[in-house]
């Protein structure tokens, strides 16, 4: 049993609401996105947050008894929150001691840290900025073979806040198939009539947003599928 286990019943059955922290504490997967001089482009960037968020949460050290398992288990249990923060050169380099999970897609890398209180994180964390820096839109072409994760073009999320969603697409559509390993996810983004037919997709797992940031609470941001 993974770590997301408590996902499937809340996220993939009927909509229900995702309760309070039973504990008051707000927990948040910090997600650093390497943003260098001249950066990565957009959606091999999301690609990366996508596969780094799902790897920590199967990682061998999230499974019970594991020395990241308390952490993992205690924010997958409330709502999945992610934190996106953008470093480049030693900022980068410093992130790496960081408990988490660095994935690589071409020349885009983003290291998916452990959860933990959204109020006491780690200096070398805290100082890197969560926003003032965006990615222009690139042209991926079609996706190939494989889990697609599709993003809402209408909405022109931030790369911050896109890189969240998707990672948490990611969880999800792995809770849902009942993956044990991290597939190669393709991101593309979906214009108004494509996305028209991927919200009633009985196939496509969707992620809604809670609100807290750009988006109005209950929006689909994404489908996985």
């Amino acid at each position: 049993m993974t770590a997301l286990a408590p996902l499937v019943g809340r996220f993939t059955g009927p909509r229900v609401a995702v309760p309070p922290e039973p504990d008051g504490v707000v927990r948040a997967m910090p997600l650093v996105l390497r943003l260098e001089k001249p950066p990565a482009a957009r959606t091999p960037v999301l690609e990366a947050a996508a596969a780094a968020s799902l790897a920590l949460c199967l990682d061998p050290r999230a499974e019970p008894g594991g020395e990241w398992h308390e952490s993992v288990s205690a924010w997958v249990a409330s709502r999945i929150r992610k934190i996106a923060r953008r470093a480049r050169g030693a900022h980068w380099t410093a992130v790496q001691d960081l408990p988490g999970v660095t994935w690589t897609v071409g020349d885009a890398q983003v290291r998916a840290l452990l959860p933990g209180p959204v109020d006491d994180v780690p200096r070398v964390l805290a100082r890197l900025q969560i926003g003032g820096t965006d990615l222009e839109r690139d042209a991926p072409g079609p996706p190939p073979d494989g889990p697609v994760i599709w993003v809402n073009a209408a909405l022109e999320m931030t790369v911050g806040k896109a890189a969240a969603q998707v990672g948490h697409a990611s969880m999800l559509y792995a809770a849902a198939r009942g993956l044990t390993a991290v597939p190669a996810f393709a991101v593309r983004e979906a214009g108004p009539a494509q996305w028209a037919r991927l919200v009633t997709d009985p196939a496509g797992v969707p992620v809604r947003d809670a609100g807290f940031t750009e988006v109005a609470p209950g929006t689909v941001t994404c489908v996985a599928r």
